[in-house]
């Protein structure tokens, strides 16, 4: 009788054990942009001993064994009319549209990707105090749709590594997406934002009432 009843409980603690493992350690959430703003952690920025290099990209991305680096993947993935993918990974063709300047782009050539949040503004805002494995998965991010943007060269280098209190997108009805996939990327990664990017966010939210912001914390 009691082996019989050992035996149910091991056979319940079985059924349940993949249940568990298949739970996310952090599950995504979705707010307002004016409550994801609020949630935002805040502190003085610093670049002392700032160094892009500091940030290993591009790697090998999500998939090494299709012989494509994270940029390529990216552009894969974001491409409206699909390129053809040659020997080395050699994107010929396809077309893709830069959100930022509403601007469609016919050789990937003519593209950058995007780090929605700058490698600097990063550093600045907390990733000094990562180790270079984290800073890399931060500067090779595909989890997230948001975190690498492929845009034209031209608005790219544009923003360089300002925040929104700085720089926004020249094509004006895009600018709640980009605020709340700023915020999104920040609240992702737990990176701060200091006093003049909290008051701009706040402002901005205020006319993006519909906004929401999707984000799944990095774990």
């Amino acid at each position: 009788m009691v082996n019989a009843v050992l035996r149910g409980l091991a056979a319940a603690v079985l059924a349940v054990l993949p249940a568990i493992a298949s739970t996310p350690a952090h599950a995504a959430e979705s707010l307002p942009l004016a409550e994801a703003v609020a949630d935002l952690p805040v502190a003085t920025e610093s670049r002392d001993g700032y160094d892009r290099s500091k940030f290993r990209h591009w790697n090998t991305g999500d998939d090494p064994a299709d012989g494509c680096n994270t940029r390529a993947e990216v552009l894969l993935h974001e491409a409206i009319d699909p390129p053809t993918l040659g020997p080395g990974c050699r994107l010929t063709g396809g077309t893709w549209f830069s959100y930022y300047d509403a601007t469609v782009v016919a050789s990937a050539s003519g593209l950058d990707i995007d780090h929605m949040v700058p490698l600097a503004e990063a550093w600045d805002s907390g990733a000094s105090a990562w180790t270079p494995q984290h800073r890399e998965a931060y500067a090779n991010d595909q989890g997230a749709e948001a975190s690498l943007v492929a845009v034209t060269a031209r608005s790219n280098r544009s923003k360089a590594d300002q925040d929104p209190a700085e720089w926004m997108p020249p094509a004006a009805d895009v600018h709640c997406r980009y605020l709340a996939e700023w915020v999104g990327t920040k609240l992702r990664w737990a990176l701060a934002v200091d006093d003049g990017e909290l008051a701009t966010l706040e402002g901005a939210a205020s006319s993006c009432p519909e906004q929401t912001v999707t984000y799944e914390p990095v774990t």
